[in-house]
């Protein structure tokens, strides 16, 4: 009712009253906005400095990166010192194998010298002992004889004090030869384990020739699913180098086997000579029969195919002693299904880099 009053006695002052109203009403509405926009500010500073702490964070990250790329780059100059200096301790290695080969040799010899030496002297002190006791029998039948048989007695043990003597030299002798040939059978030992250590570092050298000549032989071939590394083999599908039944290399298959020649040769050039290795070629055939005149059984196709690639690398300028082929047929599958994924998996030509 007062309001109601007011608003009366508002409306018959004149029409300002009504202005202040709406007035008031639009100063609310700027309030109520300036609030909204403060909040909105300040959610946006709180957010672009969350992304410039990030920024920070990211740009730690890529510095820390730039000093790891640097770490590699010095750590690979070091490996390839390293490298270097291993083919050298590789030549000093072969020279010290030979040497210790023949010193073996020479101490095997005089080993058997010894032994026969001392068979020779243990039978010189059977036949003296059997001489003493001969000697010293008599030595008691001569004690009851006459003054002129003491004379006798006498020499006789002037010869068994001789006999005693030469047998503590020859016994001596015995321990000096028996020392001896401990002191080789010792050396003979270490000498072989000096041996085998030298070559279980040449079958570690072939294996590092071999995974340096498969990394080489991928990076040239490029990263193709028909083209893979199993174990210690590098496996082609036939279907890279031969068309069905042929054993032909076709223009793919020739222009692959050329990327692995001019690799194999590269490698070939570092590993020492007397490092005695050979690249096998081994055909594989699935165990669908063929029954031609050229390949009369899947052995002929498969023998033919590996003869093929072998052929074909000599061509290329691989050393022939080098290299070896050989055909397994049907008989070595690496898939036992019967689908066409795992014949196809079985037709393929494996490269194996071992000792020969």
């Amino acid at each position: 009712m007062a309001f109601a009053r007011r608003r009366g006695e508002a409306h018959t002052a004149g029409p300002w009253p009504g202005y202040v109203d709406v007035l008031s009403t639009l100063l609310m509405v700027v309030v109520f906005v300036l609030a909204v926009f403060v909040l909105v500010q300040f959610f946006l500073a709180n957010a672009i400095s969350g992304r410039d702490k990030a920024l920070a964070e990211l740009r730690m990250e890529i510095a820390g990166l730039v000093e790891q790329l640097a770490l590699e780059k010095r750590t690979s100059a070091q490996l390839r010192l390293d490298l270097g200096q291993l083919q050298s301790s590789l030549s000093a290695i072969s020279a010290e194998r030979d040497q210790l080969a023949a010193v073996l040799s020479d101490a095997q010899q005089r080993a058997d010298e010894a032994e026969k030496k001392l068979a020779e002297q243990s039978q010189i002190i059977i036949d003296l002992q059997g001489k003493l006791v001969s000697s010293e029998g008599q030595l008691e039948q001569e004690k009851r004889l006459s003054a002129e048989a003491r004379s006798q007695v006498d020499l006789l043990n002037r010869q068994i004090l001789a006999l005693r003597e030469q047998l503590a030299q020859i016994e001596r002798i015995l321990r000096e030869s028996e020392e001896k040939d401990k002191a080789n059978q010792a050396q003979i030992t270490d000498l072989g384990r000096r041996l085998n250590a030298a070559l279980a570092r040449k079958v570690d050298e072939l294996t590092n020739y071999r995974s340096e000549f498969f990394g080489r032989l991928r990076q040239a071939l490029g990263n193709r699913r028909d083209i893979q590394i199993v174990g210690d083999r590098f496996v082609f599908q036939s279907e890279v180098l031969f068309d069905s039944a042929s054993a032909e290399l076709n223009p793919q298959g020739r222009e692959q086997m050329a990327k692995l020649a001019k690799t194999l040769i590269e490698i070939a050039g570092k590993i020492p000579s007397d490092l005695k290795w050979i690249l096998r070629v081994d055909g594989h055939t699935d165990k669908v029969p063929i029954r031609t005149v050229q390949f009369p059984s899947n052995w002929e196709l498969s023998t033919a195919r590996a003869t093929s690639v072998v052929k074909f690398l000599i061509a290329q300028g691989v050393p022939a002693e080098r290299l070896a082929a050989t055909g397994f047929g049907e008989f070595q599958p690496l898939d036992t299904n019967d689908d066409e994924i795992a014949l196809r998996r079985n037709r393929r030509i494996e490269l194996k880099l071992t000792e020969r």
